[in-house]
């Protein structure tokens, strides 16, 4: 087997791993990459209330503290519910290591969604969104999207594979935080 297979083997299985890890009663994450932008589209459900998953989601000031690669994360401008957020981080994996930091545009419409678009930093594009659903089971459901161009050389196939892992790692570490604030605060 190829070193470039068992590479891609063991990224599928730490995958599968991050997604069954999670406390989420359904979570799904789906990334693809084509011409030079890595796409990603992620969803959970889980039983927790609304506004707990809106105060995570939008906790700019503290995502560092729980998103994994993510370094900082700081409001700079608030303006109602526009935002300048600046967050740096890394995408990290093995031999790969690439520094991001990026400026954020972010507009809020409490407590259902969050859309960003990169203003600056060492993204070409990026562009995204969080959008949370309370659905009539008494569960909630985030879905998360985005699409996104580097403004730096990412390696064919272990680059993109890299991206995905830390998007997949980033969604799920969110779907936990949001899971285990909403059990702190059932006690």
């Amino acid at each position: 087997m190829s070193a470039c297979a068992l590479l891609v083997r063991w990224v599928i299985a730490g995958l599968l791993w991050i997604c069954s890890a999670s406390w989420a009663q359904e979570l799904n994450i789906e990334t693809s990459g084509q011409n030079g932008v890595i796409t990603v589209n992620a969803s959970a459900t889980m039983r927790v209330q609304l506004s707990t998953a809106w105060s995570v989601i939008s906790d700019y000031d503290h995502l560092a503290e729980f998103i994994p690669y993510m370094s900082s994360s700081r409001v700079v401008q608030r303006n109602g519910e526009q935002l300048l957020v600046e967050q740096t981080g890394a995408l990290a994996f093995l031999f790969f290591q690439q520094s991001i930091e990026v400026r954020l545009a972010v507009t809020e419409v409490p407590p259902l969604r969050i859309t960003a678009r990169a203003v600056g930093g060492n993204l070409k594009e990026m562009s995204g969104s969080y959008t949370l659903e309370a659905l009539p089971s008494g569960e909630v459901r985030l879905s998360y999207s985005a699409s996104l161009r580097p403004d730096f050389a990412v390696p064919p196939v272990v680059g993109t594979l890299v991206v995905r892992n830390v998007l997949a790692r980033q969604f799920t570490a969110m779907v936990d935080e949001i899971v285990r604030r909403d059990a702190k605060a059932l006690r």
